[in-house]
């Protein structure tokens, strides 16, 4: 799916591979980067997305289990801290740290074991879990920048998430 409202400026330089940075136009464009994302995916990997609320963090979240092939519902996990959704063999957990008040709950809550080779796991508000947390392959930082547009920064913290954003860029961009 081409995304006609995301407009794309990233750096010249070598960082280009860790760090890209987008405007989306609405809740279309934050569901169509999602399903662009999503065909870069694999068991194994970590996202953190960051952003004030209402910055469009499920919104993405939404468009990449939708790019997964996901038909079902795509709730909130603010209240029940994280979201199982299995697609086919692959378990996508939807974590959702808001609440969180200490970054001891995250592993009282027995979290660890679902950051595992067989699934992908997408966390909103990694910061709640302080350092706890598996590094993320890729950092999703959502601002809002006006009422209905969105800046994102994406940056790969891995090689895998390098290598990935490296992939995706070249599916935005072929021959380039």
């Amino acid at each position: 799916m081409d995304i006609f409202f995301l407009h794309s400026s990233h750096h010249t330089n070598s960082s280009a591979l860790h760090h890209f940075t987008l405007s989306l136009d609405g809740e279309i464009a934050t569901l169509a980067l999602g399903a662009e994302i999503a065909t870069i995916l694999h068991p194994g990997f970590v996202v953190f997305l960051s952003g004030n609320l209402g910055a469009g963090k499920t919104t993405l979240a939404r468009g990449i289990l939708r790019g997964l092939d996901y038909q079902g519902k795509v709730k909130s996990p603010t209240y029940n801290l994280v979201e199982l959704y299995k697609i086919s063999r692959l378990y996508f957990y939807h974590f959702d740290f808001y609440r969180f008040n200490d970054p001891i709950e995250w592993e009282e809550a027995g979290f660890r074991e679902y950051f595992n080779a067989e699934s992908i796991c997408l966390v909103e508000w990694p910061e709640k879990a302080g350092g706890l947390l598996p590094p993320a392959d890729l950092q999703f930082f959502i601002h809002i920048t006006g009422t209905d547009h969105r800046r994102v920064e994406i940056r790969a913290h891995t090689e895998t998430g390098r290598r990935c954003l490296k992939q995706w860029q070249t599916l935005r961009n072929p021959g380039q």
